[in-house]
C-alpha cells in the first residue's frame, strides 16, 4: 500500500491531467477516490466483509450529504432564477431604475449594479443573471456610447454578486459541507456584499466623471423626471412601500390573534406593536393622499411598478428566512410559488414555458448532484486515507505563522478557482482546509482579533471563501462569467476583450479580501 504524500500527488496531478482532456469534474473526482481506496487499502478490507470498512463509511458520508433536505432549496434557487430570465419582470425592473437614473453621469451602469444586486437577493444564481444583464444592459449601454470594458465589466462583476448576496447557493453548499449554520452566513455575508456592490458603484461614480466621455448623457426626453420630481415622486413611492408592509404587518397581527392564544404579556406587547405599525399606516395614507394627492400618487406608481414585484420577490424569500417565518428550503419554495403567481397576473405564463424552465432546472442540478457525488466521494476517501491530517501537518509546519497560513490558503484558492468550478472547490478542498483554520489562535485571526468562538470561525472563513469564489468567476482562462455574456454579447466583442476588462474589478474584490481577511468582525456585525 501507498502512503498518503504519494496518494497527494498523485490526485493533485491526476485532477489537472484528467481536467486538461476534459473530463466532467465529478467523473474525474469519481474516478479518483476510486483510485485513492485502491492505492490506500488491500482487496480484503475493502471487499471482504460487506456493510464495514472504508467504502461502508464512503458510503453513508455520500448518503448523508445527499439526503440533506437543505439541498432541496438548490433546485428551487435555479427554478426561480430560470423562471425570473424568461418573464418581463427584470426587465420592468431594468426600465423603472432607468427612469430614475436617465440624467445621471454612468447612470445606466450604476442601475445595472443596482438590479444585479435585486436579482442576487432574488435568487443567487450567477449564470443567469450575467446573461439577463448581458442581453438587457449591454446593448442600452453600447448604444449610448459608454466605453466598452466599462460596460463588460460592470454587467459581468455585478451579475456575480449572486456569489455573496443571500440566498447565495455558494453559501448554502458551504453551509452544508461544514455543518455551518446556513442563516449565520447569510447574515454575516449581508454587510461584505453590500460592501462590494457598493465598491462597485463608487468606482463607476468616479471613472464617469473623471471621464465623462466614457458614459455619456442619452439625449433629453420629455419623460425626463427633474430632481424636484424624482424626490416627490421618491417620497411618495417609498410611502407606499412601508404603507404595504405596515398593512401586512397589521394582517398578520390580525390573523395571528384571531386563531393563536396569548397570556397577557405577549397580549400588550402585541397591541403596542399594533398601535406604531398602526400609526405608520395611517401616516403613509395621510401623506399620499392628502398631501401629495391622487394625481401625484398614480405617477409615482407609474414611475415605479416595475420595481414592486422585484421587492415583494425579495421579501418573500429573504424576509420569510429572517422573520423565522420558515427555513431556507420553505423560503425557497415560497419564492418559486411567487414567481410563478406573478408571472401569471402578468399574463406571460405558457405551459412552455413551465416545461423550459423545468427542463433547465433538471439539467443544471443534475449537473451540480454528480459533481456532488465524485467530489464528495474523493474528498471522503481522502480523508479516509489520512490526507487532511497530512496536509495540515504540511502547512503547519512550514512555520509561516497564522497570518502566512491563511494568506497561503487564499492563493490556492484563487489559484484552483481559475481553474476549477466552485462546487468542486469546496467539496474537496474545505475539509482539508477548515480544520486547520479551526486550529489556528483565534486571538491571532486579522489584525485585532475578535472571534471569540468556533463558530464565528466557520462563518468568517466562509464568506473569505465566496469573496474568493467572487474573483474566480472572473478570472482566466476558465471564468465562467466572461463565457455567460459571450453567449449573448455581440460578435465584434472577443473573449479576450471581456477578460481586459474584469482587470479593474478582480482589483476591487481583492480589497474586500483583504479587508475580510484582516478584519474579521466585520462578518459579525449582525450575529
Amino acid at each position: 500500500m501507498f502512503d498518503i504524500g504519494t496518494i497527494s500527488l498523485v490526485v493533485l496531478i491526476g485532477m489537472f491531467v484528467l481536467l486538461a482532456i476534459g473530463m466532467p469534474l465529478g467523473l474525474a473526482s469519481g474516478f479518483l477516490a476510486v483510485v485513492v481506496m485502491v492505492m490506500k487499502f488491500p482487496p480484503d478490507l475493502l471487499f471482504g466483509n460487506f456493510g464495514t470498512g472504508p467504502l461502508n463509511i464512503l458510503s453513508q458520508r455520500l448518503y448523508s450529504i445527499t439526503t440533506n433536505y437543505v439541498l432541496i432549496s438548490i433546485p428551487l434557487f435555479i427554478f426561480m432564477a430560470v423562471l425570473l430570465e424568461r418573464s418581463g419582470i427584470a426587465r420592468d425592473m431594468y426600465s423603472s431604475l432607468s427612469m430614475w437614473m436617465s440624467r445621471t453621469r454612468g447612470g445606466v451602469a450604476m442601475v445595472t449594479a443596482i438590479m444585479a444586486v435585486v436579482m442576487a437577493a432574488m435568487s443567487g444564481i450567477i449564470g443567469g443573471e450575467v446573461v439577463l444583464l448581458g442581453l438587457i444592459a449591454l446593448p442600452q449601454m453600447l448604444r449610448l456610447g459608454y466605453n466598452q470594458n466599462l460596460a463588460i465589466g460592470t454587467i459581468c462583476a455585478s451579475g456575480s454578486l449572486g456569489t455573496m448576496i443571500p440566498p447565495s447557493i455558494v453559501l448554502i453548499f458551504y453551509g452544508l459541507i461544514t455543518e455551518t449554520s446556513i442563516s449565520a452566513l447569510f447574515t454575516a455575508a449581508f454587510l461584505p456584499g453590500f460592501m462590494l456592490a457598493g465598491l462597485y458603484m463608487f468606482y463607476i461614480y468616479v471613472r464617469t466623471r473623471l471621464r465623462p466621455e466614457e458614459a455619456p448623457l442619452p439625449p433629453p426626453s420629455p419623460d425626463d423626471m427633474t430632481g424636484a420630481e424624482k424626490a416627490r415622486y421618491g417620497t411618495v413611492l417609498i410611502s407606499m412601500m412601508v404603507g404595504a408592509l405596515a398593512a401586512a404587518i397589521l394582517l398578520r397581527m390580525a390573523v395571528v390573534t384571531a386563531t393563536g392564544a396569548f397570556d397577557e404579556t405577549t397580549r400588550m406587547l402585541d397591541l403596542r406593536t399594533g398601535v406604531t405599525w398602526g400609526a405608520i399606516l395611517a401616516l403613509c395614507v395621510g401623506y399620499i393622499f392628502f398631501y401629495q394627492g391622487a394625481s401625484v400618487a398614480k405617477g409615482a406608481w407609474d414611475r415605479g411598478k416595475g420595481l414592486v414585484s422585484p421587492l415583494l420577490i425579495v421579501f418573500v424569500v429573504l424576509g420569510s428566512i429572517y422573520g423565522g417565518v420558515t427555513g431556507i428550503t420553505e423560503a425557497a419554495a415560497m419564492g418559486s410559488v411567487a414567481v410563478l403567481v406573478l408571472i401569471v397576473l402578468r399574463g406571460e405564463f405558457s405551459f412552455r414555458l413551465l416545461r423550459e424552465a423545468s427542463m433547465r432546472t433538471f439539467k443544471s442540478t443534475g449537473t451540480i448532484i454528480w459533481v456532488t457525488f465524485g467530489a464528495t466521494a474523493l474528498a471522503g476517501a481522502y480523508t479516509i486515507a489520512g490526507g487532511p491530517t497530512y496536509v495540515a501537518n504540511l502547512i503547519l509546519g512550514l512555520e509561516m505563522g497564522t497570518l502566512g497560513v491563511l494568506l497561503f490558503m487564499m492563493l490556492i484558492f484563487l489559484f484552483l478557482g481559475a481553474f476549477m468550478d466552485w462546487t468542486g472547490i469546496v467539496l474537496l478542498v474545505m475539509p482539508v482546509f477548515l480544520p486547520i483554520v479551526l486550529k489556528l489562535p483565534k486571538e491571532e485571526l486579522g489584525l485585532f482579533g475578535g472571534l471569540d468562538s468556533v463558530t464565528m470561525v466557520k462563518v468568517w472563513f466562509g464568506i473569505l471563501f465566496c469573496v474568493n469564489m467572487q474573483v474566480s468567476f472572473l478570472s482566466p482562462p476558465f471564468g465562467p462569467a466572461a463565457f455567460y455574456l459571450k453567449s449573448v454579447c455581440p460578435p465584434h466583442i472577443t473573449l479576450p476583450d471581456i477578460f481586459r476588462s474584469f482587470l479593474p474589478f478582480i482589483a476591487m474584490q481583492l480589497i474586500i479580501l483583504a479587508v475580510i481577511l484582516f478584519f474579521p468582525q466585520i462578518t459579525t456585525v449582525f450575529l
